[in-house]
């Protein structure tokens, strides 16, 4: 009887501790739309022979969903592949249309004026100016950011800034998300 008692006590105890874990575990395994959101937009961005500066994406009970224009029908299954790579994506929806570049112009500019363009525009963004993000290098209008931040959303906000930058041709990023998911 002692026995027996001793081992409906544990199980009583027990139980509502497997529940608690359990429940923890399901929500980690559900990524909260925003942070599926920008995690995508950063791999687009990101992402070489990806031209993504007409891209968006919204994220909707995990499900991403690619709006914008590409120019050829292997940058809209590259993109489309990025975003299923990204940890807590259950679907992707890629209604991307594919718009030749004969249509978009392309400014050519040195690697200095790229880099002096892209850290100007960082001092005139105080979000990016104080993130910890900085210009590495800028070879043939790919430029590399570095540094360490708190934020993925400052992490994005830096990408989209230098990836605007005329004559940037793309972003590659080697920054550090020092916090969560903010």
């Amino acid at each position: 009887m002692k026995r027996s008692l001793i081992l409906a006590v544990r199980l009583f105890v027990a139980a509502p501790l497997f529940v608690a874990l359990a429940a923890g575990w399901a929500h980690a395994a559900d990524a909260p739309d925003a942070w599926l959101t920008t995690k995508t937009k950063i791999a687009l961005i990101t992402t070489e022979g990806l031209s993504a500066s007409d891209l968006n994406v919204d994220t909707v009970q995990g499900v991403v969903t690619l709006h914008g224009k590409v120019p050829t029908e292997s940058e809209k299954a590259k993109a489309e592949a990025t975003a299923r790579r990204i940890d807590g994506v259950k679907d992707v929806k890629n209604l991307l249309q594919v718009v030749p570049d004969s249509a978009r112009k392309t400014v050519e500019r040195t690697d200095d004026e790229i880099k002096d363009g892209v850290i100007a525009a960082f001092k005139a963004n105080t979000h990016v100016n104080d993130s910890g993000i900085k210009v590495q290098s800028v070879n043939k209008g790919v430029v590399l950011l570095s540094g360490k931040t708190e934020s993925l959303q400052s992490h994005l906000e830096a990408v989209q800034v230098a990836n605007a930058v005329r004559g940037v041709r793309r972003v590659a990023t080697e920054v550090q998300v020092t916090a969560g998911t903010e």
